[in-house]
């Protein structure tokens, strides 16, 4: 276990304020800083801790356990780590190599470039940056305006987009996060107005520039990132059916209710069990041939995938089953289920 419980009990105590004022706390926020979670997968020479996929997926967990804030600012936040190998090492040293370094941002190129001497004037609007409130840096995916400036056709089939390294004072938060779960992570949408960035602030995410020998910057990133996600929403289910146990044993309960949570619990173990052995598995497979076949991917994306319904499923099931009190948007198990209903709306979590 990474954290003590009295670490686990500062934060939870902490936890309805965070939901409440839809922001995580410093204290909560220097915890993360003190573990240096935010460089799970950055290069020790930066200033990382660089840890294996398995283990990191694993504190993933844990975190999402203690408070599923926590544990999804800690994914995102580790995860932009896995960008240091696309930078050149000056760059990299910039951006990830000091204490509170994080990056927040968006994959989704809804913003436009176009060039000028020394690089690009970029703008454009990206939803859903998590972590933006106290992150030191964000990327941005942009399409690149051919010369004459006009916008890519729909019909051209692979318009080019390249990624963006925005400063704070570059981009403008807009506080528009009102999700009804995971409230405290800041996911609010980022906006850049024709602002300069210069080349070697840019980078593609399928030319490599640096630290080829970190095993991790092999792992095919969509894998990687479904492994992240669907290891959040096991550790908030986990918290989930903890607090569910808690609220049976004030009451009376029905023998049905009683066998319920235990078959949820057999059924999320499992389920934990499988996803940890898998991606294991994978991680090994790297190790030895140095790259994973389609193969090993597609296993790993859906049981990525399964695990996160099953996470849900935990909680539609047990949800109806725990009374009125449950409903009250102020206690744990109802903060609980919101956040793991939101965090298994991430579009890599769904089977469709």
């Amino acid at each position: 276990m990474l954290f003590t419980q009295q670490q686990i009990k500062r934060v939870r105590d902490q936890a309805l304020q965070m939901d409440r004022n839809g922001q995580v706390t410093d204290e909560v926020l220097q915890l993360i800083y003190d573990y240096r979670l935010f460089h799970l997968f950055v290069p020790n020479d930066l200033e990382g801790r660089m840890t294996p996929l398995p283990e990191a997926v694993k504190i993933f967990q844990e975190c999402s356990r203690i408070d599923g804030n926590l544990g999804w600012l800690v994914t995102i936040g580790a995860g932009g780590g896995f960008f240091a190998s696309f930078m050149t090492p000056e760059v990299s040293r910039n951006v990830y190599a000091h204490r509170t370094a994080v990056i927040a941002g968006s994959g989704t190129p809804s913003g436009t470039a176009h060039r000028v001497p020394g690089g690009y004037r970029v703008e454009g609007s990206w939803k859903y940056c998590s972590g933006s409130t106290h992150a030191t840096a964000f990327t941005a995916n942009a399409m690149i305006l051919p010369e004459d400036g006009a916008l890519v056709s729909e019909s051209e089939e692979n318009p080019s987009i390249r990624s963006f390294i925005l400063m704070p004072d570059q981009i403008h938060i807009d506080s528009d996060w009102n999700a009804f779960g995971l409230k405290a992570t800041s996911s609010h949408r980022i906006t850049a107005k024709d602002v300069f960035v210069p080349e070697e602030m840019t980078f593609d995410i399928t030319d490599q520039k640096a630290y080829g020998h970190e095993l991790i910057y092999a792992y095919p990133f969509l894998p990687f990132a479904q492994a992240s996600f669907a290891a959040v929403t096991l550790g908030i289910a986990e918290h989930f059916l903890e607090e569910a146990e808690a609220l049976l044993k004030q009451k009376p309960t029905h023998p049905y209710v009683t066998s319920q949570l235990i078959k949820l619990q057999e059924t999320l173990r499992d389920s934990e069990n499988a996803f940890h052995s898998c991606i294991s598995q994978s991680w090994s497979v790297l190790l030895e041939e140095g790259q994973l076949s389609p193969e090993v991917e597609s296993n790993v994306s859906a049981l990525c995938i399964s695990t996160a319904q099953i996470s849900l499923q935990c909680g539609q099931e047990m949800f109806p089953l725990l009374g009125l009190s449950a409903a009250m948007e102020n206690s744990a198990v109802n903060r609980t289920w919101r956040d793991l209903q939101t965090s298994c709306q991430h579009a890599l979590l769904r089977s469709y």
